[in-house]
Order: C-alpha cells, then sequence, then structure tokens
C-alpha cells in the first residue's frame, strides 16, 4: 500500500512537492546507487568506506578488497591492520578498517554470516548507523528509506521538501512529504542533483529544471533556514 504523503508545516505544499519529484525524475532519469556492489555485503562495507570519501574513490579500492575478502566470514578473520593498505586512501582507514572487522564478526558470530535485514540489528553493527542502514535497507533489500547525506540534506531543505536543521528532522519531514514508493528513488534524485546541478557554493540555478518551484531560487538565495519558516 502506497502511503499517503503528509506535508509539514513549513515546506511545499502537496501539488508543488509532486512537481519537484517530476522534475527531479525528469533531470536525472540515470539516478542510481554510484557504490559498486553484487550483495548486501558490498553494499554494507561500501557504505562504512563512503564516509568522508567519493563513491569514486571507494570503487576504486573495493574490487581488491572484495577479492581478498569476499564475504563476512573471510573478512571476520582478518584483523583491522591486515585490510588497512586496502583501504587507505578511503580516509579514517584505520578506524574504518577496525569496524569492518568488527561488524563482520558480529554478522558471523549472531547473524548466521548473513547482513541482516532489519534497521535494529543493522544499527547494532560497528561502524553503522542510521544513514548506512538506510542505504543497506533500501539498496540491498528493496525495503523504503530515505538515507540523508550531505547532498540530500542541503538540496532537501533549499528545494522546501523539508525545512530542518539536522539530519534526523529532514528524514522524518521527508518521510511525511514524500509517499513511500517513492522513498528510495527520491534518495537518489536528491543525491545526482546536489552533484550536478545543486552544489554547495555554486548552484547551477539556470540548469535546474524545478527552480520555479524552488525556495531558495525564489527568495533571493537568502538563508536557507529562514526561506521555509
Amino acid at each position: 500500500m502506497k502511503k499517503k504523503a503528509d506535508n509539514t508545516i513549513g515546506t511545499l505544499p502537496p501539488e508543488k512537492t509532486e512537481k519537484v519529484l517530476e522534475g527531479l525524475a525528469k533531470q536525472h532519469p540515470d539516478a542510481r546507487p554510484e557504490l559498486d556492489f553484487t550483495n548486501p555485503y558490498e553494499l554494507l562495507i561500501a557504505t562504512i568506506l563512503s564516509a568522508q570519501c567519493t563513491d569514486k574513490q571507494v570503487n576504486k579500492v573495493t574490487p581488491a578488497l572484495f577479492s581478498a575478502y569476499p564475504d563476512p566470514a573471510s573478512m571476520a578473520k582478518a584483523e583491522p591492520e591486515d585490510i588497512e593498505p586496502y583501504i587507505h586512501s578511503c580516509g579514517f582507514f584505520r578506524s574504518k578498517a577496525k569496524n569492518i572487522v568488527m561488524a563482520c564478526r558480529d554478522i558471523v558470530s549472531q547473524h548466521g554470516e548473513q547482513v541482516p535485514e532489519n534497521r535494529e540489528a543493522l544499527e547494532s553493527l560497528a561502524g553503522v548507523g542510521r544513514k548506512t542502514a538506510n542505504v543497506v535497507l533500501s539498496n540491498a533489500f528493496g525495503v523504503p528509506a530515505i538515507a540523508v547525506d550531505t547532498h540530500v540534506f542541503r538540496v532537501s531543505n533549499r528545494i522546501g521538501l523539508a525545512c530542518a536543521k539536522n539530519v534526523e528532522e529532514t528524514e522524518r519531514q521527508l518521510m511525511a512529504n514524500i509517499p513511500e514508493d517513492k522513498w528510495s528513488i527520491a534518495h537518489h534524485w536528491l543525491i545526482f542533483h546536489g552533484r550536478r546541478v545543486c552544489s554547495a557554493q555554486r548552484p547551477k540555478c539556470g540548469e535546474c529544471m524545478i527552480s520555479e518551484l524552488c525556495l531558495f531560487n525564489n527568495k533571493d538565495r537568502g538563508d536557507t533556514d529562514e526561506l521555509c519558516r
């Protein structure tokens, strides 16, 4: 059953939200996950590595990493220092290596060597917060979810799909304002829009298909915290 949008005070009305989503879909028909993966394990590890790192860089290191450690069981047998050389270029490699190994040990000991399919179990794993859990649930298991990264946070609040000061409230508002059957694809539309059009410093409003609906573009580009109040 599709969840009916329940518009949050301070954001675009439902009819404009629908038009925004249509415009994003038209501008980014190729929107998809940009991390390379073939199974939930690979997506989980790649998403942990993507923190403070580009998907492009993660995709450069994961082929060798997954060749050496193709599943949770093999990764669980490793020590963090064993995998540090594979992921050194991803930044924060020591903490990421430790989290990856610890997460895989829990997957082996507590989840039958399978990445869990529910949020609570995912978030209990080392290095996995709500955003990472949402990415895995949505893209590996087809569970409707909206992962709010820096692009989604910036773009959704600029447009008026949300009006929030933190990622948690942004996610709550997006879930209220966007129909549930569009949560997962909307996440990708917003990321692509943030990377290709609505950049942090110099947004390309002249190239944006939803500029006429966007609060940021139609309020003289003022403080976005004030635009939706």
